[in-house]
């Protein structure tokens, strides 16, 4: 999600801004849905894509090739 506005923000522990995650993701430094794992992640956000009137199949390519590269599903 691009950050254009300080609430788009996620929040950290103290409060301060995350700059990795958003607010619809990341909120006093947890995850929102810890424990999801990438897959659930990927199936949550392509039905979230269809509903807002992308084609499955567009939502799909876009969640399997981009969620995987973000920083919360880096191995350690």
């Amino acid at each position: 999600m691009p950050f254009q506005k300080a609430e788009d923000y996620g929040t950290k522990k103290d409060g301060s801004n995350s700059e990795d995650y958003c607010f619809h993701c990341f909120q006093g430094g947890k995850f929102l849905d810890e424990g999801t794992t990438l897959k659930e992640k990927i199936e949550k956000n392509v039905k979230f894509g269809v509903q807002m009137g992308m084609p499955e199949d567009m939502a799909r390519h876009m969640c399997e090739t981009l969620l995987p590269k973000l920083k919360r599903w880096q191995k350690e």
